[in-house]
């Protein structure tokens, strides 16, 4: 089994690149599964607060709330999401030999899941002078800025345009095919 973990600052292309990885794995015969590592805080946002599952609507605020300081913070959960997303992996490993996981922004989401599992490839994806249209609040989240302090990445990928995005998972996909499950 192989997890790719992928991260970046809002609008970086993390889900689009998932897919370009989902689809250049499957080419090369494997079964990948995308995952988020905050499903469960978008199950509850549109199960219990009415959010439609739209992107362009997503409740930010919301979940970095329900995420952090509620979670996190308040309950003292700090490693809820990682637990649950262990569950699941360890759940889909029957259908699946290889996860993508799109939506790492903690440093302990990254080393967590390199401690927790032997073959993982983490990816930052960059999109520079790109204004993601946050609040000030949710521009200076944790969930938005300690990505920032972690330089241990395995590739660094540039978004300019989807074509280069598609190419990088390519290469990822060929610099990485050597693995065993």
């Amino acid at each position: 089994m192989k997890i790719f973990v992928i991260g970046g600052l809002a609008k970086t292309g993390k889900n689009t690149f998932g897919e370009y990885l989902r689809e250049e794995l499957k080419d090369y015969g494997y079964k990948p599964c995308v995952m988020h590592i905050t499903e469960p805080l978008y199950t509850f946002a549109k199960n219990y607060f009415d959010w439609d599952g739209r992107e362009e609507d997503k409740p930010r605020e919301f979940l970095q709330k329900m995420g952090i300081e509620i979670i996190s913070e308040k309950m003292g959960k700090k490693d809820f999401l990682l637990r649950r997303l262990y569950e699941d992996i360890e759940i889909l490993l029957n259908f699946f030999d290889t996860f993508i996981i799109v939506d790492a922004r903690l440093i302990r989401e990254f080393e967590g899941i390199k401690n927790k599992y032997d073959d993982v490839v983490t990816i930052k994806l960059e999109r520079k002078n790109y204004d993601a249209k946050l609040s000030e609040e949710e521009a200076n989240h944790i969930t938005e800025k300690e990505i920032l302090d972690y330089n241990q990445f395995d590739y660094v990928i540039e978004n300019r345009s989807l074509a280069d995005l598609k190419n990088a998972a390519l290469e990822i996909v060929r610099s990485e095919e050597n693995y065993e499950d």
